[in-house]
């Protein structure tokens, strides 16, 4: 009788759950309203799940703002193929309050991730075209002669770019992690991670880290296990990634479909555009910026180490304004950490740089 019993809510727990599945991918793809307190849509609020052409596919955006008069701020998500959009209603949606947020699921990446997808399209000047049309379209869209750029990580080094090159499209360029020389990067990283073990006696990372060199680094399938090192030593992203697939799973934006388009994504990471991804160094090739920049770093942060974002800030020629905000408590991802003070220093962007 026992036994039966235990097969039968078993059974039921797996018919749950395939409910819930097909409730998800039926049911997904949209994006909720902005209410007030009584509940009633905020009518000067924005709310929109869309398609946009970009470059030569469909790319999938979020928008959502509580006023549409607000400036408009555009998120890059890192990676690449690391999408925001199904997290950030969880630690950022304060953001809404003041600007009308754009959270872009870029080529390759979350509701951008077809089946049939080219990686060989995954080059940085393809995402820079791409983030370019983007921004035109929602000045055009919205009547605004510039908007925000903020960019995370990977894309902090898409967004210094596209910062470089267009500075007239934006009122102010926020690098939350800004990933400054990956190969020095590698090196901080390293000696860290060898100290870290060691005062833990962990000798099996003692011994991997041994026989991991930094020049086996620059293949891309021994990195991805140096960056899972930094993670799991607490250098790496704030959030375990199980809690971050709780949260992600409670997002209406995404199908079920979306969830393994955005794994496929997460995996591939920079894997077909490595070689220039390593290359490609802001510290190098950015070393003037005619806007005002604000880089927001986390001191505990080694995928992208504060030391370095200190270095590229002092080097950095921004006559127009440049601040280095440091989370003591963060490493890589300050929005997730310290969610409170990250929405508090984007008002003081605003106040500093909007000129309305």
């Amino acid at each position: 009788m026992l036994f039966a019993k235990k097969i039968t809510f078993i059974y039921l727990c797996i018919c749950l759950f395939c409910l819930i599945i097909i409730f998800k991918e039926i049911a997904g793809g949209y994006t909720q309203p902005i209410k007030d307190e009584k509940g009633d849509i905020i009518q000067e609020s924005i709310t929109s799940l869309e398609k946009v052409m970009l470059g030569d596919m469909e790319q999938w955006i979020l928008i959502r703002g509580k006023d549409i008069k607000n400036p408009i701020l555009l998120w890059l998500h890192g990676g690449p193929g690391a999408a925001q959009m199904p997290i950030s209603y969880y630690f950022n949606s304060s953001l809404e309050e003041t600007f009308t947020v754009v959270h872009w699921d870029q080529r390759g990446a979350g509701k951008s991730n077809p089946g049939d997808f080219d990686e060989e399209t995954m080059r940085i000047e393809q995402f820079i075209c791409d983030a370019h049309q983007l921004t035109k379209y929602l000045q055009t869209r919205f009547g605004k002669e510039k908007i925000y750029l903020l960019g995370h990580s990977w894309g902090a080094k898409l967004g210094i770019l596209l910062a470089e090159e267009y500075p007239e499209d934006y009122y102010a360029y926020i690098a939350v992690s800004q990933p400054v020389d990956t190969k020095m990067s590698n090196e901080v990283a390293y000696g860290w991670l060898k100290e870290q073990a060691e005062d833990k006696k962990n000798k099996k990372d003692i011994v991997l880290l041994n026989e991991l060199e930094l020049s086996q680094l620059e293949d891309h399938k021994n990195y991805v296990v140096f960056a899972g090192l930094v993670d799991r030593y607490g250098g790496g992203m704030d959030i375990g990634m199980g809690k971050l697939a709780t949260i992600a799973l409670r997002a209406p934006e995404y199908r079920l479909s979306d969830y393994i388009r955005w794994i496929r994504g997460a995996s591939r990471g920079s894997g077909p555009m490595w070689e220039q991804y390593i290359d490609t160094n802001p510290i190098e090739r950015v070393t003037a910026l005619s806007l005002p920049i604000y880089f927001f770093s986390g001191r505990k942060d080694y995928n992208t180490p504060f030391e370095l974002v200190g270095q590229y800030y002092i080097k950095l020629n921004a006559p127009v304004g440049k601040q280095l905000v440091v989370f003591e408590e963060s490493a890589h991802a300050p929005f997730m950490a310290e969610p409170e003070k990250f929405y508090q220093e984007m008002l003081r962007v605003k106040e500093e740089t909007y000129p309305y």
